[in-house]
């Protein structure tokens, strides 16, 4: 067993359980949620927004903190979704500085780069968070980045490994990103054609172990190689491509939400219109993480393994 004890947030949810499994093999490990879950390390019942989380920080001598804790979907309180999004991650970072906690690792997202018709095709780290107003997820995560850059500032001694994760797919996704794939056809709102970077959720997972592993700091996206656009995401899955006008949808959802029959509002079609496409070679060149599937290759596990759809050969090899 090595030195690091770790507390994962959001330990009961899809990467975190996952995740405190693979390093309880090797370092002590505990996690909080607010819901409970069997799992070979414990998970303490707790909101990532009780001060009480700084006290069980100090009680388990924690040195390394996985802050996983997030919405994933986007709902209709917009309140409790920063609550637990941007004030719970304040809570997590005061948390750490009272316990003495060395070294945060927080899964941001591509989202906080914004979805945005002038982003450069690839975007890298540097490039501007501009996040959406109109998006509660993407600009909850630029707010967040923006607090993590002042406790950079601040709090140097709290090391910092911020993940920019593109979507993430595997063999029991259930999100969001599922339910685009799941349908009868693919959608291109507009036909912008605009890509789709996935990464594998193993490739997740084992990248969160690698930098907590070497106490790694700094800021990568976390992505496979490649991109699929939807045009290729309905070749490999052989189901047709649909490019309904933008108001259409706009209009069809205006109506869903207002009928109570979709959480989605209209604005939030520039979702499919303009996709963050993220570029990993700092991830591997600076870090020195390599997924082990690209986009595509992920995409097509997650077909096959998820979604049940034995993804068209020809067009995976066009892709390779």
């Amino acid at each position: 067993m090595t030195e690091q004890r770790v507390l994962i947030t959001g330990a009961a949810g899809y990467v975190g359980h996952q995740l405190g499994e693979l390093l309880a093999r090797e370092m002590s490990v505990v996690g909080v949620d607010i819901r409970s879950r069997p799992a070979t390390f414990p998970i303490f019942t707790l909101d990532i927004c009780d001060p009480a989380l700084g006290e069980l920080l100090r009680a388990e001598s924690i040195t390394h903190v996985v802050h996983l804790a997030s919405v994933m979907a986007a709902g209709r309180d917009r309140e409790a979704e920063y609550r637990i999004d941007v004030e719970g991650t304040e809570n997590v970072l005061k948390a750490c500085i009272y316990a003495g906690v060395k070294h945060i690792t927080v899964t941001s997202s591509g989202a906080a780069y914004g979805y945005y018709p002038d982003n450069p095709k690839w975007l890298e780290e540097h490039h501007r968070l501009r996040g959406n107003p109109e998006f509660g997820y993407s600009d909850n995560k630029r707010l967040v980045e923006e607090m993590l850059a002042a406790y950079r500032e601040k709090y140097p001694r709290l090391q910092q490994l911020v993940f920019r994760p593109c979507s993430i797919v595997g063999s029991t996704t259930n999100n969001k990103i599922g339910e685009l794939f799941s349908g009868r056809a693919i959608l291109d709102p507009g036909g912008h054609n605009s890509p789709f970077v996935f990464i594998w959720d193993q490739d997740v997972i084992r990248a969160i172990q690698y930098g907590v592993q070497r106490s790694a700091s700094g800021i990568y996206n976390l992505a496979g190689d490649g991109a699929l656009t939807p045009q290729e995401i309905a070749l490999l899955l052989g189901k047709p491509l649909r490019k309904p006008p933008v108001w259409l949808v706009k209009l069809l959802l205006g109506v869903g939400y207002f009928l109570h029959l979709t959480d989605k509002q209209p604005e939030q079609v520039m979702f499919l219109q303009y996709r963050p496409v993220l570029l990993n070679r700092r991830l591997k060149e600076e870090l020195g993480f390599v997924p082990e599937k690209t986009s595509a290759e992920a995409f097509a596990y997650f077909a096959r393994e998820a979604l049940g759809i034995e993804p068209v050969a020809e067009a995976v090899e066009g892709m390779a």
